[in-house]
C-alpha cells in the first residue's frame, strides 16, 4: 500500500485558534481526500498537538477512517497511556529512544518523525523552541514543509 506520512509540529501555545483552524482543516481534509492512505504522526506536548489531533479526528469522522490513521508518537512511556489508546489509532515509542535522557528524548522523537515523513506541517511563529528545531531539521532533510504561520500561506 502507498502510505503518505505526515508529521505535525507546533508551539505549545496556539495564538489564534480560528486562523489555525481555517488553515489546518482544509489541508487535512485535502490530504485525506486525495491520498491513497495517510498516516498522521503527532505528539501530545501542547495546544497545537491537541488541536491538530482534533482536526484529524473531525476529518476522519467526515470522510471515514478507511484511508487514514493517526499515530501518537511519544518520547517515553507516560502514566495515562490507556486514555491515549482509545483516542489514537496507534501509539509508538521509537525503539531508538529507550534509555535516552528525557530532556533530549523529545528532540530525538521529532527527528524520528521528520525522517519518516513525506510532508511536515508546522505551526511555527518564533525562531526558537522544539517546533522550530523540528522544522529546520525537516528542511535540512529536504522534506516538504508547510508552515501554517507563513504570511503567504494560502489554501
Amino acid at each position: 500500500m502507498d502510505v503518505f506520512y505526515v508529521s505535525l509540529f507546533g508551539h505549545r501555545t496556539v495564538y489564534d485558534v480560528m486562523e489555525l483552524d481555517n488553515k489546518l482543516t482544509p489541508l487535512i481534509n485535502e490530504l485525506i481526500q486525495t491520498k491513497m492512505y495517510v498516516s498522521f504522526l503527532i505528539g501530545r506536548n501542547g495546544e497545537f498537538d491537541e488541536y491538530a489531533a482534533s482536526v484529524i479526528k473531525r476529518a476522519q469522522k467526515m470522510f471515514g477512517k478507511e484511508n487514514s490513521e493517526m499515530t501518537l508518537v511519544l518520547p517515553y512511556t507516560v502514566a495515562d497511556i490507556e486514555y491515549y489508546k482509545e483516542y489514537y489509532n496507534g501509539i509508538v515509542i521509537p525503539e531508538s529512544l529507550y534509555g535516552v535522557h528525557p530532556k533530549s528524548a523529545i528532540t530525538m522523537k521529532n527527528r524520528w518523525m521528520a525522517e519518516r515523513s513525506d510532508l511536515v506541517i508546522v505551526y511555527v511563529k518564533r525562531n526558537n523552541g522544539g517546533a522550530y528545531t523540528a522544522m529546520k531539521y525537516a528542511e535540512k532533510l529536504q522534506k516538504k514543509v508547510v508552515n501554517l504561520c507563513d504570511a503567504d500561506f494560502v489554501r
